[in-house]
């Protein structure tokens, strides 16, 4: 059953467009995230669901619904915002039931759902706490409890994460994610984290300038990037794009010319020709340190991480490659590796940064 619709949605100010004809659905239960750089319009797009945001086109039907000139208070959802927006001067209850309260909700029955929500988030023993007495992430459940209190049809979080150090994050997401499932609610998730899109979501919207650039669960975006920028910003660290050239073409094999001067052996696909500029897309993990590889480089930068080390390499390119070695590896700083690549996996892209699927159709067997 779909839960959210979005119709050719648009959003202008003024003569700038800011969301720009954005259409998905969203079924009951899942966990949708919008991820994307600063400035890419997911925030906005939330908003407008949430209907804080006016919507300049399009529709917006929740539960088969058109809402767009529906109040937010009568969308039936609720909202968890980036700041935790608790009242300083109530305590961890009353912030909760506050919702209820004004909708005219008896107190017995506010306090059962109060005591329930409590109970999901763990917060039974802090009730009668007020915010100044909160953890950071202790804050934030109390936030989404207030969400959970008003049983709403979608829950809609504004990068709830991100006022968070690193070690709270990670355990405030895992809560997420076992309260997606204990509640079984349909979720919207807005960051600009790639991670927290990664290990949270059913499913991923990438957002580039107001325009969606691809739509799929995680490990398909990860492994099938519909175009450079997906491709460079889903992956942690992100993926080595190399612009290149086709050189010699023949039945099995090809050439395949790397900006810095490196030459690479490809199975040649169907559109393949001689002079076809392409950029070559590796991730970290594809490179090996392998005598006999084809690209050779100068370390430029270590990162030890205990259970693999990252190898910054100067290959002559326009940027710097990512190594992803595993282990502990022992090499100095301006010395000369050289890299072998696992060609099963490599991506890529032409001119318009548009995905190629070169083993779709081959030209020989």
């Amino acid at each position: 059953m779909v839960s959210l619709r979005l119709e050719n949605i648009r959003k202008t100010y003024g003569a700038v467009d800011v969301i720009k004809g954005v259409s998905f659905d969203v079924a009951q239960g899942e966990f949708v995230v919008f991820v994307g750089p600063s400035g890419c319009g997911k925030s906005t797009l939330l908003r407008m669901i949430a209907g804080l945001e006016e919507i300049t086109a399009g529709n917006l039907l929740i539960d088969g619904l058109r809402v767009n000139d529906v109040a937010p208070d009568r969308r039936g959802l609720a909202m968890v915002f980036q700041s935790y927006a608790l009242y300083p001067h109530m305590t961890v209850a009353d912030n909760m039931g506050f919702a209820l309260r004004l909708a005219g909700v008896d107190r017995d029955e506010r306090r059962e759902k109060v005591e329930e929500a409590a109970r999901i988030l763990q917060l039974e023993t802090l009730l009668d706490r007020k915010p100044a007495n909160l953890s950071g992430g202790q804050r934030q459940r109390v936030a989404i409890g207030r969400a959970i209190v008003r049983n709403p049809k979608i829950f809609l979080f504004d990068e709830p994460l991100s006022n968070l150090d690193a070690a709270l994050r990670v355990q405030t997401r895992m809560e997420l994610v076992a309260l997606h499932r204990k509640l079984a609610g349909t979720m919207i998730y807005v960051t600009h984290d790639q991670v927290e899109a990664m290990t949270m979501a059913d499913r991923i919207v990438v957002l580039r300038a107001g325009v969606v650039e691809q739509i799929g669960r995680p490990l398909d975006l990860y492994n099938k990037p519909a175009n450079v920028f997906v491709a460079g910003f889903i992956g942690s660290p992100k993926m080595n794009l190399i612009k290149a050239m086709i050189g010699s073409v023949g039945d099995r094999t090809a050439e395949c010319l790397l900006e810095g001067g490196h030459s690479i052996a490809i199975a040649p696909f169907a559109g393949l020709a001689k002079g076809l500029a392409v950029t070559v897309g590796i991730r970290p993990d594809m490179f090996r340190l392998s005598d006999a590889g084809p690209v050779e480089g100068t370390v430029l930068l270590i990162e030890q991480l205990g259970k693999e080390t990252l190898i910054h390499v100067d290959a002559g390119g326009q940027e710097p490659l990512t190594v992803s070695h595993e282990g502990q590896g022992a090499m100095e700083l301006g010395q000369k590796i050289r890299l072998s690549i696992d060609m099963a996996r490599i991506h890529y892209f032409d001119e318009n940064g548009a995905r190629i699927e070169p083993n779709r159709i081959p030209i020989s067997a």
